[in-house]
């Protein structure tokens, strides 16, 4: 682990995963809807809702995934993580009051590139809700060496 109690590229490992879950709250909801600017209807105007498929109200899908961000830069790789890519395939809504779990897991790592890739999965009651995978850049001893090797010197 790194100073952060994050996991450096050196620590990892195929099969390794992390997990972090979220109730989805009403404030949640507003809340994303006032930061990203996404006032759909059907995610904050229950009347309109109730005539979709859907049949009530749905969380924002990207608030939904961002536990998948929650989870990578808090648990797996963890602090210092820089997210390079994602996709994402929306299975089913996730609504107010729901609790998703997002799962990371380790499938490749790329030494010459220092990226991991992860597959990313969201859950509501054990159904799958979001699946998908990632690439990031987690942090790195050998980066954290050479620079500090590098400030020796010009500090010397």
């Amino acid at each position: 682990m790194n100073e952060l109690n994050g996991y450096d590229f050196e620590d990892l490992q195929p099969g390794m995963s992390a997990r972090f879950a979220k109730t989805i709250t009403e404030a949640d909801i507003l809340l994303f809807a006032g930061a990203s600017g996404d006032i759909n209807a059907v995610h904050i105007n229950e009347e309109f809702a109730q005539t979709t498929p859907f049949k009530g109200r749905i969380a924002h899908g990207m608030l939904t995934a961002s536990i998948i961000s929650a989870t990578i830069a808090g648990r797996l790789p963890g602090p210092g993580t820089v997210y390079l890519g994602q996709n994402l395939r929306f299975k089913a809504p996730v609504r107010p009051g729901d609790t998703v779990q997002a799962e990371v897991t380790i499938k490749e790592l790329i030494p010459e590139k220092r990226r991991v890739v992860l597959s990313t999965v969201c859950t509501v009651g054990g159904q799958v809700v979001i699946d998908g995978d990632a690439i990031v850049m987690p942090t790195a001893r050998s980066s954290r060496t050479s620079q500090r090797a590098a400030s020796a010197v010009d500090n010397g």
